[in-house]
């Protein structure tokens, strides 16, 4: 299958999210030749870091697309921690532009979870759905988190330093999350498990782009032979939603749940 005439975006909500939530398949689509755009509904101003946040999270963000190979970026200036506060159908009108502007067979977002519960995620995950709903023709997809996924990933490297006497400093912190549990642990069942094997790789390396979030945390500890173990597992739910016949996404390497 010729996936050059494919297209997908990815819709999110803070610089970061396009890493963790599908960072696997995106590099993985855009390796097999599929046009990745990526939408980004605030610049994560009120995220971890000094001085001027929003340049630093916007040169990471640049430089995580770029180990992606993400072929278009676009970040709007909605105020980071305030998306469940505007107006929906302004934010539902930004989507619906982005749809119209890049005319993907896929769209991905957040599943009803948020991931962890984030409200600015869950805010997301509403308003693509009611953007697709308004235009069905691009496919839909809900990312999320696999369940234990994250206190898996904090319990190894807290092996693999204690064997090597290391002390860690934030032993919990994902993101500025710590509590590991918290990731996917209201998630829906998925209907496709993705495993990102050789695309991992870049997967790690687009999170550690976005160095102003990791800091000392957990994902600064991982090796890149230990990428596809800890990272390469993601989870996928098809929305009700939007186009329903079979996307190309499915053809991928992929495991059903």
């Amino acid at each position: 299958m010729t996936m050059s005439r494919h297209s997908l975006l990815a819709i999110t909500a803070h610089p970061d999210d396009e890493s963790i939530l599908c960072g696997g398949l995106l590099a993985n689509c855009s390796a097999q030749g599929v046009t990745v755009n990526l939408l980004c509904l605030t610049q994560g101003e009120h995220g971890q870091g000094t001085g001027d946040v929003t340049a630093c999270r916007r040169a990471e963000l640049s430089a995580a697309t770029d180990i992606l190979g993400i072929s278009s970026l676009t970040v709007l200036n909605h105020e980071d921690g305030m998306l469940p506060w505007i107006d929906p159908s302004v934010i539902c009108n930004d989507i619906s532009k982005a749809i119209d502007y890049y005319s993907p067979d896929v769209t991905i977002t957040f599943d009803e979870d948020g991931m962890y519960g984030h409200p600015d995620h869950i805010a997301v995950h509403h308003c693509t759905t009611t953007a697709i709903k308004a235009n069905p023709s691009p496919a839909l997809y809900y990312g999320t988190t696999p369940p234990r996924a994250m206190r898996k990933l904090t319990d190894y490297i807290a092996a693999q330093c204690a064997s090597k006497n290391l002390a860690l400093s934030n032993p919990t912190d994902i993101l500025g999350i710590t509590e590991p549990d918290a990731w996917g642990h209201a998630a829906p069942l998925p209907t496709f498990i993705f495993q990102a094997n050789d695309y991992s790789r870049q997967k790690l390396l687009a999170l550690q782009r976005h160095k102003s979030q990791v800091r000392d945390g957990v994902l600064s500890h991982i090796l890149e032979a230990d990428a596809s173990r800890l990272l390469g597992t993601e989870h996928y739910r098809r929305a009700a939603v939007g186009n329903q016949d079979p996307s190309f996404i499915e053809l991928l390497n992929q495991s059903l749940p």
